[in-house]
């Protein structure tokens, strides 16, 4: 285990590279979950890098979005033979003929210096297009999903109103940072019990029998940021939430939240008005667009809770 009592000696990133994803902020985050989790419990799992950073007994997570809790399954499903899967996705690659860089092929030296920038989607875009197409031909076939999803515009997941996965190829391929995050997600979930679910987070809740020594993350979508997976989220969704963390805090559960207070000019009201009953900490998240990778320095993302983490320690 790379975790010992909740502080992160080395910070597990999610292979799925999720837009949102909560990797850059375990190292504080970390210091204010709880120590000594039985079931660690996360409604709005997203790639995972939260879970990955705590030490629980076992772990229960849940994403509305079917193809991220497939993408979950099906990697998950070579956690005792990662070199199974491994095989498997430099077979894609090749037969596409995509670059790998973590296996030194790598885009032509002179379309790197035509291209400085954006050699690697050069390169890659007419096989990655014929890769898309092929998985939009069998949807079924998550492993060509996760290839789509690395060598992808900021590796989104994002599909038209005709269901067919779009997102234009980005200027990424497989490399060393893949590897790496695949081996480590591998370990986690050989060595840990985990139970996904595929449901809205109120009917996720409603079905557990949650008790005073589990701990109940959200990161749920931002109501004031632009991001793809945000966009079916409203205000009324947004108050719904906080009466469900109300509830739970009657009933003795402990939770954690992120959200942005402001962010280019907006401010969450809604949020900010409700996070006065409870615990405030701020994050330092230089907060990133998901447009341009931009750092948005006129944003603030704090972490709620309903507990005080001195009165744990």
């Amino acid at each position: 285990m790379l975790l010992e009592k909740n502080n992160v000696k080395k910070v597990i990133r999610s292979p799925f590279f999720y837009v949102g994803d909560k990797y850059k902020l375990m190292n504080q985050l970390g210091e204010l979950f709880p120590n000594n989790i039985d079931t660690y419990i996360e409604p709005f799992v997203g790639g995972g890098s939260s879970y990955l950073n705590n030490s629980a007994n076992r772990y229960k997570l849940n994403d509305k979005d079917y193809y991220v809790v497939k993408l979950h399954e099906e990697i998950s499903k070579y956690k005792n033979n990662p070199d199974d899967l491994l095989k498997k996705l430099y077979e894609i690659i090749n037969f596409y003929g995509l670059s790998c860089s973590h296996k030194g092929i790598t885009a032509p030296e002179e379309l790197k210096k035509k291209y400085i920038k954006t050699y690697y989607a050069k390169y890659n875009k007419e096989s990655y297009l014929k890769l898309r197409d092929d998985f939009n031909g069998n949807q079924d076939n998550i492993l060509y999903l996760y290839i789509l999803l690395i060598y992808g515009f900021n590796h989104m997941i994002r599909f038209n109103n005709s269901g067919k996965f779009n997102l234009p190829v980005g200027n990424v391929d497989f490399n060393k940072n893949v590897y790496n995050a695949l081996n480590s997600y591998l370990y986690f979930a050989r060595d840990n019990h985990i139970e996904y679910k595929n449901l809205d987070y109120k009917d996720f809740l409603k079905d557990l029998n949650i008790s005073d020594k589990d701990f109940v993350f959200f990161d749920p979508p931002y109501l004031i940021s632009a991001s793809e997976y945000n966009k079916q989220w409203d205000d009324e969704k947004e108050k719904e939430l906080y009466d469900c963390l109300d509830l739970l805090d009657r009933n003795s559960v402990k939770w954690g939240i992120t959200n942005l207070v402001f962010h280019k000019g907006n401010k969450n009201t809604i949020f900010s008005n409700w996070a006065q009953k409870y615990y405030v900490y701020n994050i330092k998240s230089n907060y990133i667009s998901f447009n341009d990778n931009t750092i948005k320095e006129n944003s603030k993302e704090v972490y709620v809770t309903n507990y005080d983490k001195k009165s744990l320690s």
